[in-house]
C-alpha cells in the first residue's frame, strides 16, 4: 500500500495501516564560521567557538541517536578534522560506534559547484582522504555546500565511485527566503559568503532518484543515488532541523507527520541546531542573525528529541543515507 502523502495542515496523526517510513538522519557539520561567511560577518573570532559543532554539539547530537538506537549520517568538512585532533577523535569514536562518515567537501566553499573541474576534484579527493583516515573507511555518500550541485559535479562524484549524493533541496519557501536574505545584504553593501543555487532544483524529484547526464534534477540512469533532502508533498515546506527547533509545537508535529508520509524522511540537520549560544561561546553578532541560536538548547533538544520519539512511534525504520541508497537502488 503506497505512503499517504499527508500536508501540513491537516490532521496529523498516523495511519496504522501505511507501511512503515523509511527515516534517515544526517547532520552537516558545518564550523561556525560558515556561518559568519553565510551573514557576511567577516573573518569568526578565535577562541573556543572555533572548535563548537565538533567538540560540543557533535556530542549532544550522538548522546539523542544513542537514546533513540539511531546510527546517523555524519556529513564531515575534512579540513576540521585536520585541524583539531579532539573533533577528529570525537569522529572517529562515532565512526567506530556505527555511524556513517560522509563528505561534505575539504573546505565547504559555497561554490563548490561552479568551481573549475580540477579545484572541484581536489575538495573530493582531499576529504575523502581525510574523512577515509579519520573514519577508517572511505566516504561513500556527498552533500554538498549550501546543497548546490552540478553536472559536473555529480560527474565526478561518479568517477570516483560514490554511491550515493544527498544535495537536492526542493524547498520553495527556504529558497525564497535565501534569496530575499541575499539580496537585503546586497542593499546594505555587504555580499553573502554563500551563493543563490539554480531554480531548476524547485523542480527536482522528492524521493530518491537517479540523476540524468548533465541535468541532476532530472531522473536519468546514473550509477549514482540522489536522496533529496525532505520537503512535504505539495506546499514543498522544508523538513529540517532549523525549521524543527524554531517552529512552533503544532507546526513542528505537523511537518514531521507529513514527513512520515513520505517515501524517505531525509532528515537533515546541522551541529548548530544543538549548539548552545552562551556556553559555547558564539558571539552576539551571530547570535542576532541566526534564529536557532536564540532558541535555548534545553527547547533544541526537546523538539529533536519528540521528532525521533514520533519517527519511532510510526514505526519507522531507521537506515544511515548509504543503506537507504542501497536499498532505493535495488529497486
Amino acid at each position: 500500500m503506497p505512503r499517504a502523502e499527508l500536508e501540513v495542515g491537516e490532521e496529523g496523526d498516523y495511519d496504522p495501516d501505511v507501511a512503515s517510513p523509511l527515516v534517515s538522519v544526517s547532520v552537516d557539520l558545518d564550523a561556525v564560521e560558515c556561518y559568519y561567511r553565510i551573514h557576511a560577518l567577516g573573518e569568526a573570532p578565535a577562541g573556543e567557538a572555533r572548535f563548537a559543532i565538533l567538540r560540543r554539539a557533535l556530542p549532544r547530537l550522538a548522546e539523542l541517536f544513542a537514546k533513540h538506537g539511531i546510527s546517523a549520517t555524519l556529513f564531515v568538512v575534512g579540513r576540521d578534522l585536520e585541524g583539531d585532533d579532539e573533533g577528529r577523535r570525537i569522529v572517529a569514536e562515532l565512526a567506530r560506534a556505527g555511524h556513517e562518515i560522509a563528505s561534505h567537501s575539504y573546505s565547504h566553499p559555497y561554490d563548490l559547484a561552479r568551481l573549475p573541474r580540477e579545484e572541484m576534484a581536489a575538495e573530493l579527493d582531499r576529504a575523502h582522504a581525510a574523512i577515509a583516515a579519520a573514519a577508517g573507511r572511505p566516504p561513500v555518500g556527498f552533500r554538498a555546500p549550501g546543497y548546490e550541485i552540478s553536472a559536473g559535479l555529480i560527474e565526478l562524484l561518479c568517477e570516483r565511485g560514490y554511491r550515493y549524493d544527498s544535495s537536492a533541496f526542493p524547498a520553495i519557501p527556504y529558497y525564497l527566503a535565501k534569496a530575499a536574505v541575499m539580496a537585503a545584504l546586497r542593499v546594505t553593501g555587504r555580499q553573502s559568503g554563500s551563493i543563490l543555487g539554480s531554480a531548476k532544483v524547485l523542480g527536482a524529484p522528492c524521493t530518491p532518484y537517479r540523476p540524468a547526464a548533465g541535468a541532476p534534477y532530472r531522473r536519468g540512469d546514473l550509477p549514482i543515488m540522489e536522496l533529496p533532502v525532505t520537503v512535504t508533498p505539495l506546499l514543498r515546506l522544508h523538513v529540517i532541523g532549523t525549521t524543527l527547533v524554531i517552529a512552533p509545537e503544532w507546526l513542528r508535529r505537523r511537518l514531521v507527520a507529513s514527513a512520515l508520509g513520505t517515501v524517505h524522511f531525509n532528515l537533515e540537520l546541522h551541529g548548530i541546531d544543538l549548539a548552545d549560544a552562551v556556553s559555547d561561546g558564539i558571539s552576539p553578532a551571530l547570535i542576532r542573525r541566526q534564529p536557532d541560536l536564540r532558541v535555548s538548547l534545553d527547547r533544541k533538544l526537546a523538539a529533536l528529541d519528540r521528532t525521533l520519539s514520533e519517527a519511532r512511534a510510526a514505526g519507522a525504520r531507521f537506515l544511515t543515507l548509504a543503506e537507504a541508497a542501497e536499498e532505493f537502488a535495488k529497486g
